[in-house]
């Protein structure tokens, strides 16, 4: 594992970090920021974000305007990469953004040629966190996830997926029902080939449909989201969570749209959300 890069911020440290994985069969690159409470030998609690379509770790690290609160609340932030990429990786015959590389949707692919390196769950939930608990004082017991747009899809699915790895979930302008939306269409027919009923286990709506739970969770979502209507779909979410006593706070946000402005708008919401509940 190899360190490209640490620079200090808010009393803390912002390491960039890249690593051979055995998940993805390419090498793979994160971004650690690391509060100050770490240097005074605590293991701290751990947020993990999920970057959404074309974004690797870099976007939320020069935009997510994060530093501050998790410097403030004791909390490790981990951005991974939410795909595979490098030489020979395969990528959307087309070239088009929303497939392939820079959109791996958080799952593991089973159809070829993207079932050998799009492994993405198995290197989120199984492999990334032991890479960055081998490096970093993290606590393995207070983990969080949050993300944005797909990887706010990722969030919502992996946490449905593993309730007792995660002690809050959040998102921003997530695809919560990709089985219904373009974006997810495309993405499950070319990772997990047509059968609809296979999908179901990676979309939050049909996920909640079929029984899983989370105790809670907080959606935020821009009205000006250009995407709104046909991507992301708020509000089949909401609907779910009524229907299955899920606590789901979907704030719109007026005037709003799809970009990192939003984001980093409510990032210190989201962070001070997911502190209380990790300090539960």
């Amino acid at each position: 594992m190899d360190t490209i890069s640490v620079t200090r911020a808010h009393g803390g440290t912002q390491h960039v970090v890249s690593h051979p994985s055995e998940a993805t069969g390419t090498e793979m690159t994160f971004s650690v920021f690391v509060p100050p409470q770490a240097d005074e030998g605590a293991s701290c609690p751990v947020i993990w974000y999920l970057s959404g379509l074309t974004c690797n770790h870099a976007n939320v690290t020069e935009k997510g305007e994060y530093r501050r609160a998790c410097a403030e609340l004791g909390l490790i932030f981990v951005a991974p990469d939410t795909s595979p990429r490098g030489e020979g990786i395969p990528d959307d015959p087309a070239g088009a953004y929303d497939f392939g590389l820079g959109a791996g949707f958080c799952l593991d692919a089973t159809e070829a040629p993207f079932a050998k390196n799009y492994r993405m769950e198995s290197y989120l939930i199984g492999e990334l966190p032991e890479v960055v608990a081998s490096a970093f004082p993290i606590d393995l017991d207070r983990q969080a996830i949050t993300g944005h747009s797909m990887g706010g899809h990722g969030a919502l699915t992996l946490a449905l997926r593993h309730p007792d790895r995660f002690k809050s979930v959040s998102a921003f302008a997530p695809i919560v029902a990709p089985s219904s939306v373009p974006w997810g269409e495309k993405a499950f027919a070319g990772y997990l080939g047509q059968d609809r009923d296979i999908w179901r286990a990676h979309d939050a709506v049909a996920l909640i449909e079929d029984g899983a739970r989370v105790a809670e969770i907080l959606v935020d979502q821009g009205s000006a989201d250009s995407f709104l209507e046909e991507q992301l779909r708020p509000d089949l979410l909401a609907s779910a969570c009524i229907k299955a006593g899920i606590d789901c706070t979907l704030r719109m946000q007026a005037g709003y749209d799809h970009s990192y402005y939003f984001i980093s708008s409510f990032m210190e919401d989201h962070l001070r959300w997911h502190a209380e509940r990790l300090a539960r």
